[in-house]
């Protein structure tokens, strides 16, 4: 399997400093600052691509093991609520909220409900940051 790479360069101090992140394929550049992490600022921050990570993560997985019980979905939306929060004198983040929405033929409300808990449980991303609280909201979308 591949190894991903992605970078970040920080200039300046933490309040006034400025950064730009970059994975290795080109597909993403952007800024990020202290204003964007810690407040409401322009660019992007390291939670965000986390939960944009996470939330791609899950989707594939969800459709994957959805895939392997004979129901291929034909839609999979994912929405990834990272909470950072101010812990002492420093910063974690203490949870991550997913909600999923899926339109899978054959398949009932309930089937979908466990198969998106297994994918939560499962998905590489969910792994790794298993320190993390992660909750999951399901929504069905009946054919």
């Amino acid at each position: 399997m591949p190894v991903r790479t992605a970078e970040a360069e920080w200039n300046g101090n933490l309040r006034e400093g400025r950064g730009t992140v970059r994975v290795e394929s080109g597909a993403f550049e952007g800024p990020y600052s202290f204003t964007s992490r810690f407040e409401a600022g322009k660019g992007t921050n390291p939670e965000e691509l986390l939960g944009a990570a996470h939330a791609g993560c899950f989707s594939m997985a969800l459709s994957a093991g959805l895939t392997r019980a004979g129901h291929a979905p034909t839609r999979i939306q994912t929405t990834a609520r990272v909470h950072l929060e101010k812990r002492g004198e420093a910063f974690e983040i203490t949870r991550i909220e997913l909600a999923t929405r899926g339109r899978v033929p054959g398949i009932d409300e309930a089937e979908f409900r466990r198969q998106a808990e297994t994918a939560k449980a499962n998905c590489p991303v969910s792994k790794a940051l298993a320190g993390s609280a992660i909750s999951l909201e399901v929504a069905f979308e009946p054919s």
